[in-house]
């Protein structure tokens, strides 16, 4: 299934897009995709006829990020093996945790806004992980059973904030609409090997990340086991799991986002992301 959230009339409505690529209201079956309902929606919409359902018009301005705002949004650090060879760091021993706030999540084609005080904004297209049950103390060989299923996240970073204020990297992660996702959630049936994406970044026309998942340094279920060890994961969760090379802080000399550019991202399968860079 590929669930996604719309806006009509100012409402959230939820959609499954059918086998053409149309999106069909299943409001009537699911309230909306939260927290509480994720657990049960493959179940209640498993025998639906998609095709007696009410066709909604996909406007990306209207599109919403696939699950109302997560409890928490949990991110890897220095996940891909060269990007970490990009940022002259060694490999992690263990996967870097840190959070966004829960401010930044957004919907996919939302524009990344720009404060007079940013001198160092930087894109990141990854893969996320949403969770789909209560995961705490599971094994490797457990943890995808906790997986809901997948999407684009835009991991977007001001780096100056991030390294040169001090403090954690979260500083420089938590601004409103650093958290751009969507356009879909994949349930984890249509992604048979999640370690097997290409993923792509362009900004203004010009590709500046290409790579693959299979270069994740920590896969996807070692992500989801080695976290349940330090805190419990919630239906809803979002796991931003690392960025492949080609970020703008590592580009010689850096590049980074200024208003008026242009960001599209996508990952084969889950869609893409556009958004332009506004300033406040």
């Amino acid at each position: 299934m590929k669930l996604l959230r719309l806006t009509v009339n100012g409402s959230a409505v939820p959609c499954i897009l059918d086998g053409e690529g149309q999106a069909r209201n299943v409001s009537s079956f699911v309230r909306d995709f939260t927290a509480e309902t994720l657990p049960d929606v493959v179940g209640a919409l498993s025998a639906v006829d998609l095709s007696a359902l009410p066709l909604v018009p996909v406007i990306d301005a209207d599109i919403l990020p696939p699950v109302a705002r997560p409890g928490t949004i949990w991110c890897i650090g220095l996940n891909y093996s060269d990007h970490a060879e990009e940022a002259g760091l060694p490999v992690p021993s263990e996967p870097i945790l840190f959070n966004k706030a829960a401010g930044t999540y957004c919907g996919p084609n939302a524009p990344l806004l720009y404060s007079e005080k940013m001198s160092k904004l930087d894109w990141e297209v990854e893969l996320g992980i949403v969770v789909g049950k209560r995961t705490l103390n599971v094994s490797r060989d457990q943890a995808m059973d906790h997986v809901f299923g997948y999407t684009v996240v835009n991991d977007v970073s001001e780096r100056a904030w991030q390294i040169e204020r001090g403090g954690q990297w979260v500083k420089g992660k938590s601004f409103p609409n650093f958290c751009p996702t969507g356009p879909w959630l994949v349930t984890k049936d249509e992604v048979p090997d999640p370690q097997a994406l290409p993923m792509w970044l362009d900004v203004n026309g010009e590709r500046m990340q290409a790579g693959t998942t299979a270069r994740m340094i920590f896969d996807v279920a070692t992500i989801v086991s080695y976290m349940s060890e330090f805190c419990v994961l919630e239906p809803g969760d979002l796991i931003c799991t690392g960025t492949p090379p080609g970020v703008g802080m590592g580009k010689k000399p850096p590049r980074y986002l200024k208003p008026g550019d242009v960001v599209e991202l996508g990952i084969d399968g889950l869609g893409h992301q556009r958004q332009a860079v506004k300033a406040l």
